[in-house]
C-alpha cells in the first residue's frame, strides 16, 4: 500500500483503494490524514459536517470528499487554462523581463 501523500498518486486511486488508504491513515497516522486533507484543500468544517450527518463509514465519506475536491480543482484548472488561451497574445502578461 502506498503511504505517500503525493496528490498525483492519490488521484490515480480507485475509490475503494482510497477508502483503504484513508482507513489505514486513520488507524496508524491520523496527523498524516489531516495533512493530506489540508493539502487537497478539503475543509475541516466540511469533514466535520459530513461525519456528523451521516451513518456511512467515515473513511468512505472522507474518500468521497477528497474525490469531489480533486474534481473541483481539475474543473477550475481547465476553466482558467481555457480562459488563458482565450486572451489575445498581445494582452497576456509576459515574463520576458
Amino acid at each position: 500500500m502506498h503511504t505517500t501523500l503525493d496528490i498525483t498518486i492519490i488521484e490515480q486511486f480507485s475509490k475503494e483503494d482510497l477508502v483503504i488508504f484513508i482507513k489505514h491513515l486513520m488507524s496508524t497516522d491520523f496527523e498524516k490524514l489531516v495533512f493530506l486533507l489540508y493539502r487537497i484543500d478539503v475543509h475541516e468544517n466540511k469533514v466535520k459536517q459530513l461525519l456528523n450527518t451521516s451513518t456511512i463509514n467515515s473513511e468512505e465519506l472522507i474518500a468521497q470528499a477528497i474525490i469531489d475536491r480533486l474534481a473541483e480543482k481539475k474543473i477550475t484548472k481547465e476553466k482558467y487554462k481555457q480562459m488563458k488561451q482565450d486572451i489575445d497574445e498581445e494582452d497576456r502578461w509576459t515574463s520576458d523581463i
